[in-house]
């Protein structure tokens, strides 16, 4: 189990955490604490925003999709208010267009739900990339392909879900069932 030093409150790392989903964060908080860190809980970028601007955190574990502004938004801000804080980007839709955005708007590293505290800890303590990883040697689907593109767009727009609708000439409401359907379960 990664661990953090405990023997001093002071010097405890900060830890923002930032889910729209309370479950997940009233799980994840007690856990991250065991691990060393002061933990402040967010339920919105713009709530977290307000915390980070107060004081802003060392680390912090940022939900990609929110109601409001996307995660992305959020660690853009973050990262301006200190380019130090290291941001691990949680998502229950994997994306390689968001994560390469995450990254480089400043996120550390991006992992996929479910995740537990540790393997957090150690997308942390990361310093760079592993080129052990395994390749894929399937294809992505068209469904998949398609869902890579919406969220880079959508990346282009910070979320902004009628600017990604217009850009993509399709209407408000059929991007929003997209945006709403698992990539890798949609049929045609």
């Amino acid at each position: 189990m990664n661990t953090l030093n405990t023997a001093n409150v002071d010097e405890n790392p900060s830890l923002l955490l930032v889910d729209d989903d309370e479950d997940f964060l009233n799980a994840l908080a007690p856990a991250m604490r065991k691990r060393g860190f002061l933990v402040s809980l967010a339920n919105s970028a713009e709530s977290a925003f307000e915390i980070a601007k107060n004081e802003p955190p060392e680390f912090a574990v940022v939900d990609l999709k929110m109601s409001g502004n996307s995660g992305l938004v959020l660690v853009r801000q973050l990262a301006s208010l200190n380019a130090g804080t290291r941001i691990v980007v949680l998502t229950g839709y994997a994306s390689v267009a968001t994560a390469v955005e995450a990254i480089k708007l400043g996120a550390t590293h991006y992992l996929a739900k479910p995740v537990d505290a540790d393997e957090i800890v150690a997308a942390f303590a990361r310093q760079s990339g592993d080129a052990e990883v395994g390749l894929s040697a399937n294809p992505l689907s068209i469904n998949r392909l398609e869902w890579e593109h919406i969220q880079r767009v959508l990346a282009e727009h910070e979320g902004n879900i009628s600017a990604t609708a217009r850009s993509l000439n399709m209407h408000r409401r059929t991007l929003q069932r997209k945006l709403g359907k698992n990539p890798d379960k949609r049929s045609k």
